[in-house]
C-alpha cells in the first residue's frame, strides 16, 4: 500500500529512523541495542514499526546473516541526509548564540594517526564543547568513506586525483628507509635502493597509502619491490624491523622514539626519503558544519606551528 506524504509522516518517528540507522551501521540488532541502550526486542519492535510504515522490509536474514534490502539502502541515504541536516541546524543555532559545539567526525589513514592528536590538542582547548569521533582506516577505506560522504573530514597523504574533492595540505610526511641499528647494510657504502628492497622488505597491505606511494615511486624509477612479508600496520612493521625480520620504508614520525634511542637508523639512499603532505580532504560540494569550519580555520591559522608541535623542533625539517 502506498501512503501519501502526510500519512507517512504520521506513521514514521525519529526513534524508528535512529534505530534503523544504528542497525544499518552495526549490521546487527544486538550491537545496535547496545549502542542505543535498548533491549534487543525493543530494537526489533522499532524496525517492525518502520517496515509497517514503509510497507516493505528494510532488513532480511539469509541463514544467520543480516542483509539490507533495496528499500533499506534507499532509506539510509535519506536518513543520513536528514540527521546530518538536523545536526547542522543544531550547530547553527548554537553558533547564533556565539557557541561552537557539536560533533566533529574525522577519519584518518593509519599513517596520520600520529599527527591528529597534535591537531586536536589546541583545537579542543579553544572549543571545549566539541566532541570528536575518529576512525583510523587504510587509504582504500578512506577513499570509500569520502565517496560515501561519511565523515566531516578525512586526513590522508595520497589524495585521489579528482575535481570532486577539496584538500588542504598542512604538514610534510616523510617516508624513510629504516633498518635496525646493528644491520650490516649500514656499512655498505655502495648500497642502492634496489639492494635495500631486496634485503627482506616488510611492507603494508594492498590499499595502504604508504605502500601505494612506494609502488608509484618504484615504477617511476623502474625498481622492483620484493616484499618478504606483508603486515597490517606501521607499528607491526616497525616491530618487525626491531626484531630483525627485515627492512622497511616508514613515516619518520612513526619511528621518532626509536630514532632518538638509536634502535633504528635511517639509510641514505638516492631518491629517498619520499616526501608527501598530510591533507584534510572532503567532497568539494560539501557544506561544512560550524564545527567542521572551525576546525579547518584552526588548521589554516596554525599551519606554521604544526611542524614544531609534531616534530618538537623549529629548526630545519628532517
Amino acid at each position: 500500500m502506498a501512503y501519501t506524504l502526510n500519512q507517512l509522516l504520521n506513521r514514521l518517528s525519529f526513534r524508528q529512523l535512529q534505530v534503523f540507522k544504528a542497525v544499518y551501521q552495526q549490521q546487527s540488532y544486538s550491537r545496535a541495542a547496545d549502542e542505543l541502550g535498548l533491549t534487543q526486542p525493543a530494537v526489533s519492535a522499532q524496525i517492525r514499526q518502520l517496515e509497517q510504515a514503509l510497507g516493505q522490509p528494510v532488513f532480511e536474514y539469509v541463514g544467520k546473516s543480516l542483509y539490507v534490502t533495496a528499500a533499506g539502502e534507499q532509506v539510509i541515504g535519506v536518513v543520513r541526509s536528514m540527521f546530518g541536516d538536523l545536526e547542522r541546524l543544531q550547530m547553527e543555532l548554537d553558533e547564533l548564540q556565539g557557541q561552537v559545539r557539536g560533533e566533529l567526525r574525522l577519519a584518518a589513514v593509519s599513517t596520520a594517526q600520529y599527527v591528529v592528536p597534535y591537531l586536536l590538542e589546541g583545537f579542543l582547548k579553544e572549543y571545549t564543547q566539541v566532541d570528536v569521533r575518529l576512525r583510523v582506516v587504510n587509504r582504500a577505506q578512506a577513499v570509500e568513506r569520502l565517496n560515501e560522504n561519511r565523515d566531516d573530514l578525512v586526513i590522508m597523504g595520497m589524495v585521489p586525483d579528482s575535481r570532486s574533492l577539496a584538500s588542504m595540505p598542512f604538514l610534510d610526511n616523510e617516508l624513510v628507509p629504516v633498518v635496525r641499528a646493528d644491520d650490516p647494510l649500514l656499512n655498505d657504502s655502495q648500497l642502492t635502493a634496489q639492494d635495500f628492497f631486496d634485503a627482506g622488505l616488510l611492507i603494508r597491505e594492498p590499499g595502504s597509502g604508504t605502500r601505494h606511494a612506494l609502488e608509484d615511486w618504484c615504477r617511476s624509477r623502474r625498481l622492483t619491490l620484493n616484499p618478504r612479508m606483508e603486515l597490517g600496520s606501521n607499528a607491526a612493521i616497525k616491530h618487525g624491523v626491531l626484531a630483525g625480520l627485515g627492512v622497511a620504508v616508514l613515516p619518520r614520525l612513526s619511528i621518532a622514539a626509536e630514532l632518538r634511542l638509536d634502535e633504528l637508523k635511517v639509510l641514505s639512499l638516492d631518491g629517498l626519503p619520499l616526501r608527501r603532505s598530510w591533507c584534510t580532504v572532503h567532497p568539494a560540494g560539501k557544506h561544512p558544519t560550524p564545527v567542521m569550519q572551525a576546525f579547518l580555520d584552526y588548521i589554516r591559522a596554525n599551519l606554521n606551528s604544526f611542524y614544531a608541535l609534531v616534530y618538537g623542533s623549529t629548526s630545519e625539517k628532517p
